[in-house]
């Protein structure tokens, strides 16, 4: 009477098993039959989706870009991700991000930046470890290093200032090349524009600038056209066509 006991109480403790590996492998098989199959994964850890994204890599690894153009000039470097028309376009840098429609789309030699928002650091070109986070962030920043912008139009005029950390929409907006200032509020520190501290200048909450001076400012500055500066300038360089 034992052995069929036995027998009885290893079947019931394989059945689980055997019901688990066929429902992983019915679940397996229905990923191959995904309808359409998955595309744009490319060796060495690699992503590429939409027109001419990473068109020209060569040997880099771990970049992954989607939308027009996204990481078109990218041959050799790696650790790179463009997600948005035009993100990183002419990068050869390392390990930048950028995310929105022309986010980086100028930077050339420029690494470990992150743009995150339309059109934040659109002219940055050689500025290394940057963050713009908000529409306009750190926009004509070329060649400054180590700022943190965040919210929209923070940090907006900033060419080649280094080392400063703009909290708020407009915060040093006028700063160009100006280094180590400290502005947190809406619209702090907006009337500092070309001041190299020695010691780091700290403005809190309230502007330095009325609303409508700060919104007069930003009418003249940003051009309405844009995107389409940022596809001129590209286009200029590339010989690409616009998109429609």
């Amino acid at each position: 009477m034992k052995k069929p006991l036995k027998t009885l109480t290893t079947t019931l403790l394989l059945t689980p098993l055997v019901l688990a590996c066929f429902a992983f492998s019915q679940m397996a098989h229905a990923e191959l039959d995904v309808s359409p199959p998955p595309d744009g994964g490319y060796p060495g850890f690699t992503t590429a989706e939409g027109q001419n994204a990473l068109k020209n890599l060569t040997s880099g690894f771990g970049n992954s870009a989607f939308g027009w153009y996204s990481l078109f000039s990218v041959t050799s470097v790696s650790y790179n991700t463009g997600l948005g028309a035009g993100t990183l376009a002419l990068n050869t840098g390392e390990a930048n991000t950028a995310s929105g429609v022309a986010a980086l789309i100028l930077n050339t030699a420029g690494t470990r930046n992150t743009a995150n928002g339309a059109g934040a650091m659109v002219f940055n070109s050689t500025g290394n470890d940057n963050s713009g986070v908000g529409y306009f962030s750190l926009y004509n920043n070329d060649t400054g290093d180590s700022n943190s912008a965040v919210g929209s139009d923070t940090l907006l005029s900033n060419v080649s200032g280094d080392c400063n950390v703009a909290v708020g929409e407009s915060a040093l907006i006028m700063n160009t090349t100006g280094s180590d200032n400290i502005a947190v509020g809406c619209g702090a520190g907006s009337q500092a524009t070309t001041g190299n501290n020695t010691a780091t200048s700290v403005w809190l909450a309230s502007p330095t600038l009325s609303e409508s001076a700060i919104r007069q400012f930003k009418q003249k500055l940003l051009l309405p056209e844009f995107p389409q500066v940022a596809w001129q300038r590209f286009c200029s360089i590339t010989t690409a066509a616009a998109p429609p």
